[in-house]
């Protein structure tokens, strides 16, 4: 098995000021983000002439950021731990405690999409096409953020890479974040950074965003460790995360079939 780095949480210490890896690959996640989409505003061929100027894509930063914070800690709180929630409302405010899901910061930054498209006079998909792309890179650095915080480890394996997770018992487990990191940051990153090089219909870069994520995400579940208070929801291998993930799927599918069907209608064929 390989041997688990044990880094300190703690990225930087300034007197009484500490940074922790996870809030900082948070930060890394939205520079990487903005990075990309500033290099996208120069392609008219994709956008028109009156695309994106660096003025919207700052302002999409900070309405996402928003989003993913305020949507991934309700989204942790009704997914999955409605009831401690009703037993005390307030715990949802209680984020210094930890507490972030990924469909519920999803869903925070569709409303916040919704509000930026709104100001802007833009279309949602316009919105959600053009951000897609650079949700990875996100998802990568906060995966690593999870790895080197020791959390969302995965199940117990005998594979050579197993690692003792700190928190996770004697037992090797699955490197899962690291999976996660990956294959729903690297890989599908490449994926959607390819294919939107290109004009496409409007809804399929969001539609293959959400097809990307869901299997991947759906695939990684059957080696993470399932919540301890939650366990499997159905059938006795489905876990919460793959139940939220499937639907993701399906709707990607149907956006996809939608954008491609307006356009060959739109074409005369």
């Amino acid at each position: 098995m390989l041997t688990y780095p044990n880094i300190d949480p703690v990225a930087i210490s300034i007197g009484p000021i500490s940074i922790h890896w996870y809030g900082l690959m948070y930060l890394i996640g939205f520079a990487g983000a903005y990075y990309f989409m500033m290099r996208r505003t120069k392609r008219t061929d994709l956008y028109g002439e009156n695309g994106w100027t660096k003025e919207q894509v700052s302002d999409l930063i900070f309405y996402g950021a928003l989003g993913v914070v305020a949507g991934g800690r309700f989204g942790y709180v009704i997914f999955y731990n409605f009831s401690k929630f009703l037993e005390n409302p307030l715990w949802l405010f209680k984020v210094w405690e930890g507490g972030m899901s990924f469909h519920g910061g999803l869903l925070g930054v569709l409303v916040a999409c919704l509000l930026f498209a709104r100001k802007y006079k833009k279309t949602f998909f316009q919105v959600t096409d053009f951000g897609a792309p650079m949700v990875p890179i996100g998802l990568m650095t906060g995966r690593l953020g999870n790895f080197i915080g020791g959390e969302l480890w995965g199940r117990t394996t005998e594979l050579p890479w197993g690692m003792v997770f700190p928190e996770g018992g004697d037992s090797p487990r699955h490197p899962s974040q690291l999976y996660e990191m990956f294959l729903e940051g690297i890989v599908l990153f490449i994926i959607l950074w390819f294919y939107s090089n290109k004009p496409r219909p409007t809804m399929a870069v969001s539609g293959l965003f959400l097809i990307g994520y869901g299997f991947f995400r759906f695939l990684v579940e059957f080696v993470r460790e399932p919540d301890s208070h939650i366990g499997f929801d159905f059938f006795g291998w489905m876990t919460r995360g793959q139940m939220l993930s499937a639907p993701m799927v399906i709707g990607g599918l149907a956006l996809m079939y939608i954008a491609y069907r307006r356009q060959r209608l739109s074409s005369g064929h």
